[in-house]
This record gives C-alpha cells, sequence and structure tokens, in this order.
C-alpha cells in the first residue's frame, strides 16, 4: 500500500513539474500572490508561515548542508543557459537576416541556396514580377547573388593545414540598395570588375588574414580584401565580391548564372501577389519564400538539436542535484525531528508542515537557480561561437544570448529540482509519528 501511495505521489508530481515547466513567467508572480494570500488569510496557511519563518531562520547553522542544494542547483542552471543561450543565439542570428518585406527566389526543390541554380534569363523575369520595389532611378530592387564554397586558413591555426569553409557570395550594386543594414566600418566597398572583396566581421573573428588591404588565395585566384562590413545578421559570416568576377571563376561554364534572387518588397502585403505571380509563370520553376521565413526554417534543426542536448545534460545533472537535495533535506528534518513533533503537538497539522519544509528548499532552489543564471549571464552572454550552419556551405559566426525567457527556464528548472528535493523528506516529516519523532534524539 505504501508502495502504491509512493508510486502515486510520484506520478502527481512529476505531472505538476511538467506543468509548471510549460508556464510563462507572468504565472509565478500569480502563484507567489496566492500562496501570500493563503498564509495571511487562512489557519493553516498561518502556521506554515510561522514553521517556514523558524526553519529560514536556521538556515545559518546549516551552511555546509545548504551550500550542497545551492551548489548543484547553481551547476545544473549554469550548464542549461548556457546550452540555451548558444541555441537561442544561433535561432537569433538567423531570424535578424530575414524581413517580411523581402523574399528569396530559388530554383524549384532547393533546400538551400547552393543547390539552388538559376539562368540570367529566370533572374530577369523575376525581376519584373509585380509588387517589387524600386530605387531612385525607377529600377527593380532585386539581387541575383551567387553563393559558392571557398576555404581559408582558421585564426589561431596552423595556415599549412587547419581551413574551415566560408561562404563567398557574388553580388552587385543592387544587394547593398537591398540591405541597407550592411554597412562597411572598414575600408571600402569592392571595386566591380575586380578581384576584391568586402569580408564580413564575423567571417574576420573566424579566418586568418581578412584585414583590410591583404591578400588572400581562394581557389588559385589572389583577392585583395578592400573592406570589412557589419550587419549584425547572418550575412557577417560572408565574403562579398562581384558577382561578374565571382561567376567566371567558380563557374566557369555558367558564370551568369545566380543561387538565387533576393527582392525587396513595396510591403510585408505585396508578398503573395509577388509569390503567386512567379509559381504561375510557366517559364520559371522556382520557390518563393520570405527572407525571414526562409532563414528561420535553416535554424529549426540546429536550434532543436542544441537545445536537446542541453535537456538531456541538464536532466543529468538535476537527477545529480536532486539526490543531494534529498540527503540534505532528509538530514535537516531528522535533526529537527523533535522540534517538528513538538509543532504537532500543540495543534500544528501535516500540511503547514509540508509546505514549509518545501518552501525552505525551494528558497534554496532559488538562490541556486539565480546564481547559475548570473554565472552563465556573466561568462557567455555575448561570448562568439560559429558551427556550420544548416543549407550552407560555410561557418556561421553568433554570439550566445542569455535572453529572460532562457534565464527563465533556468530558474523554473531551479524551482523544479528543489520541489522533487524537499517533497518526500516534507511527508516524511508529515507523517512521523509523534511518539517516535520525540523518541529519536
Amino acid at each position: 500500500m505504501k508502495f502504491l501511495v509512493g508510486l502515486l505521489t510520484f506520478v502527481v508530481a512529476l505531472i505538476g513539474i511538467f506543468v509548471f515547466l510549460s508556464l510563462p513567467w507572468q504565472a509565478l508572480p500569480v502563484l507567489l500572490v496566492l500562496l501570500a494570500l493563503w498564509m495571511l488569510l487562512t489557519r493553516r496557511g498561518q502556521q506554515a508561515a510561522s514553521v517556514t519563518a523558524v526553519g529560514i531562520s536556521t538556515l545559518t547553522q546549516r551552511l555546509g548542508s545548504s551550500a550542497v542544494i545551492v551548489v548543484g542547483i547553481a551547476g545544473v542552471v549554469a550548464v542549461l543557459v548556457a546550452m540555451l543561450a548558444m541555441a537561442q543565439g544561433y535561432s537569433e542570428t538567423l531570424r535578424r537576416t530575414g524581413s517580411l518585406d523581402t523574399a528569396i527566389v530559388l530554383r524549384g526543390a532547393s533546400a538551400a541556396e547552393v543547390s539552388s541554380v538559376l539562368s540570367h534569363d529566370n533572374a530577369v523575369v523575376i525581376a519584373q514580377a509585380p509588387g517589387i520595389a524600386k530605387d531612385d532611378e525607377g529600377k527593380p530592387i532585386a539581387s541575383p547573388e551567387l553563393v559558392v564554397a571557398a576555404n581559408l586558413p582558421m585564426k589561431g591555426g596552423n595556415p599549412e593545414e587547419d581551413f574551415g569553409s566560408v561562404q563567398l557570395r557574388g553580388i552587385g550594386d543592387e544587394a547593398w540598395k537591398l540591405r541597407t543594414n550592411a554597412k562597411i566600418v572598414a575600408g571600402r566597398r569592392f571595386t566591380p570588375g575586380l578581384r576584391e572583396l568586402v569580408a564580413g566581421k564575423g567571417a574576420q573573428r573566424q579566418f586568418d588574414g581578412l584585414e583590410v588591404d591583404h591578400d588572400i588565395k581562394l581557389g588559385n585566384q589572389t583577392w585583395k580584401v578592400v573592406g570589412i562590413f557589419e550587419s549584425k545578421d547572418a550575412m557577417e559570416s560572408e565574403l562579398w565580391g562581384d558577382a561578374d568576377v565571382v561567376g567566371p571563376t567558380y563557374r566557369p561554364n555558367g558564370s551568369k548564372s545566380s543561387s538565387s534572387v533576393f527582392v525587396r518588397l513595396t510591403g510585408a502585403d505585396a508578398f503573395e501577389p509577388f509569390k503567386a505571380a512567379l509559381t504561375s509563370d510557366p517559364r520559371l520553376q522556382v520557390d518563393v519564400d520570405t527572407t525571414q521565413s526562409f532563414f528561420s526554417k535553416q535554424s529549426e534543426g540546429t536550434s532543436k538539436a542544441i537545445t536537446a542536448i542541453g535537456i538531456v545534460v541538464g536532466a543529468i545533472m538535476a537527477i545529480g542535484a536532486i539526490f543531494g537535495a534529498l540527503n540534505t533535506m532528509f538530514a535537516a528534518v531528522a535533526a529537527r525531528a523533535r522540534e517538528i513533533a513538538t509543532l504537532r503537538a500543540i495543534g500544528f497539522r501535516g500540511l503547514p508542515v509540508v509546505v514549509a519544509i518545501m518552501l525552505e528548499t525551494m528558497l534554496l532552489a532559488l538562490i541556486g537557480g539565480v546564481l547559475g543564471g548570473l554565472i552563465a549571464w556573466l561568462v557567455f552572454n555575448g561570448f562568439t561561437a560559429s558551427t556550420l550552419a544548416a543549407g550552407t556551405t560555410g561557418q556561421l559566426t553568433f554570439q550566445f544570448e542569455v535572453a529572460p525567457k532562457v534565464l527563465w527556464t533556468g530558474l523554473k528548472w531551479a524551482l523544479a529540482i528543489g520541489f522533487i528535493g524537499g517533497l518526500y523528506p516534507a511527508l516524511r516529516a508529515a507523517r512521523l509519528p509523534v511518539t517516535t519523532a520525540l523518541r529519536e534524539q
């Protein structure tokens, strides 16, 4: 019977934790207000408040055992928040790359730019579609672009052996009009018709030799880096050059082809007519998407994988933290057995005792969660990393982002660990017969 009761308690607690972990942050103040009202307005709540105050006042006498809970949970939260911040930074970098009023056109059934080929005639037809914004000269803002892979030595590695893949994008003047967020921060733009490049700040951080006025080898050709640009999105991880030079260099048999066509629309509401015009044109077989949707999809798989790894690692560490909390709180309950029995004997019911011990454990868990989140924020927020992005041929440089929702997730995990760690010691204290407890010390 006791086994069934224990199993039922575990199942109910597990369901409660899953529900709690899915709550938005706005739910926490509501729960705290309800708890405060219960403690103020009900007799059992007032009893729970009294027992909680006594327990918290004795924490200074149990600093060593309390620190076990705090440090263990802080470690779990720090690791979990770091992994979630990586996923958040990766997806946010790609999300910032797109918008609802710009669109990308690829060859039909192409999952990414690197696998798409559009002819020059295709690009001309696409630029004539309805809904495309015009520049000051009345020309459509449509940018045919060629994406290829290039190898460069990694910064800090052996220049003869440690190479990485960087994405080289061939563009024209229209690309600068379309990406108004791309600004030259050092040097100048490349000169059309010459083997000149501008490098994104992210690429400059990852690869050697990407300094203004430096020559680099791409394949068998020498190119000069003449500028550094900043765009605060995924494009910062690329090199840009003149499409009319990149094309003949990397696609000698199809120098006028492009990988994609980016366009600026007159507004977000112009996307559906633009898409309908292209997909119904018999001269074309293309896929059309907003850049926001396209780049967000590129981040989904990697972000989910990073998040899953973080949750698995966090869960493994959380099990250790839970056992640490259980041992600590069982010891604390045993040390206070006579005190708890005395309270029971003078009229305190079991529920206030359970709530008091749970609140004490969760307070320690909250301190550990805040400490772990603070450590993760100090160490990892803004930390630069890179990975091979889905659908590209090069490294994507991004920054860890310890966003508020990431910290909230870490705090929820901390409180969940504290809940499990305090539940069974609290139930034992409430169920322990008064006569037995009085004889334990």
